[in-house]
C-alpha cells in the first residue's frame, strides 16, 4: 500500500476536523485558566489523530465488507479498497494498531490526569467503533451528524481542557456549559460535513440500506438545517467572546464569511458528491483555519 493511498484510506483531508478541536481546547484553557500542559497536550494530540485515523479506516473496510450484492459496482469503483485491490486482512491489522497505539496512550494519560479522562476516552471510543460497525451502525442511522459533531466538535475540546487544567478545575456543569459554546462553531461545521455526505448520498443510501436523518427528514429540510448550521456556528463563536470565553480577536473569524456563504450557496444548489461535497469540507477548513490563527493570536496577545 503506498503512503497515497494509506492516506486516502484514512480520509487525511479529513483530519482538520480533529486537530481545530484540539486547539480550540488548548486556547481555552490558556486564555481562561493561563495553563497548557505540553507534555500531556501532545501525547493526546498524536493519540486523537492515530484514534481518528483508525475510525475512518475503519468506516470504509466496514461499508466494503457490508455492502450488499446489489452495490458490487460502488464496490468495485467507489470504495478505496475495491477501487486500490486493498487486502483486508493488511487494513485489519492497520486499525487494530492504529486503534492499539491511541489506546496504550490514552491510558498513559488517564494516570497522569483521572478518571474523568477515562470516561471521555471510553466515550470517543465507544462512538468511534459503532459508528461504522454492528447490526446498526451510527452512520447508517438519524444519529450519524450529531455524533461526529458532538464527540469530534465537543468532546475532543473537553478533553484538550480538562489535560491542560486538571490540576486546578475539574469537569464541573459551568465548565461543560462554556466548552459546549465555545466548540460550538467546531461541532456545528464537522456535523455538517457528515449531513453534507448524506445528502449527496441519498439515492446511494437507500441502496445500502442506510436510514440517516435525509432518510426521514428529507433533503428539503436537511439543506436548511446545513444553512442554518452555519449561522448557528458564528452565534457560538460571538457568544463565546461576549462571555469572555475567548479572545475579542477570535471576531476576525467573521472575516471567512464571504467564503462560506459562497461554498454554502453552490452546495445547496446542486447536492453530487464529486461535484460539491467538497464545499463542506473546504468550509470546515476555512473555518479551522481561521479560528486557529485569530484565536491563537488573540489567546497570545491577550486581546
Amino acid at each position: 500500500m503506498s503512503v497515497k493511498v494509506f492516506l486516502e484510506l484514512v480520509e487525511a483531508k479529513a483530519k482538520i476536523a480533529s486537530v481545530w478541536p484540539f486547539f480550540m481546547g488548548l486556547f481555552f484553557s490558556y486564555y481562561v485558566f493561563g495553563l497548557v500542559n505540553w507534555p500531556l497536550a501532545i501525547t493526546f494530540f498524536v493519540a486523537m489523530l492515530l484514534f481518528n485515523m483508525s475510525v475512518d479506516a475503519h468506516d470504509n473496510y466496514s461499508d466494503y465488507r457490508g455492502a450488499s450484492d446489489k452495490a458490487s459496482e460502488w464496490k468495485r469503483k467507489t470504495n478505496i479498497i475495491g477501487v486500490h485491490h486493498l487486502s483486508l486482512k493488511l487494513i485489519r491489522n492497520l486499525i487494530l494498531l492504529m486503534a492499539g497505539s491511541a489506546a496504550i496512550l490514552g491510558i498513559l494519560l488517564v494516570i497522569e490526569t483521572g478518571w474523568s479522562l477515562l470516561i471521555m476516552g471510553i466515550f470517543c471510543f465507544l462512538v468511534g467503533y459503532f459508528y461504522s460497525a454492528g447490526p446498526r451502525p451510527i452512520s447508517s442511522t438519524p444519529f450519524g451528524e450529531a455524533a461526529s459533531g458532538i464527540t469530534m466538535g465537543f468532546v475532543i475540546t473537553l478533553i484538550s481542557v480538562y489535560i491542560n487544567t486538571f490540576p486546578v478545575q475539574t469537569i464541573t456543569w459551568r465548565l461543560f456549559l462554556r466548552v459546549l459554546l465555545v466548540s460550538g462553531i467546531a461541532v456545528f461545521a464537522i456535523s455538517n460535513i457528515m449531513l453534507a455526505n448524506n445528502l449527496c448520498d441519498a439515492d446511494e443510501d437507500r441502496t445500502l440500506n442506510r436510514h440517516t436523518i435525509v432518510y426521514y427528514f428529507g433533503k428539503p429540510v436537511m439543506l436548511r438545517v446545513f444553512a442554518g448550521s452555519v449561522v448557528a456556528g458564528y452565534l457560538c463563536l460571538i457568544a463565546s467572546v461576549a462571555l469572555n470565553l475567548l479572545p475579542v480577536m477570535s471576531l476576525l473569524v467573521l472575516l471567512s464569511i464571504p467564503i462560506i456563504y459562497r461554498n454554502t450557496k453552490a452546495f445547496l444548489a446542486k447536492q453530487v458528491k464529486k461535484e460539491t461535497f467538497k464545499f463542506a469540507v473546504q468550509n470546515s477548513l476555512v473555518l479551522a483555519l481561521f479560528c486557529i490563527v485569530s484565536i491563537g493570536i488573540g489567546t497570545i496577545l491577550n486581546w
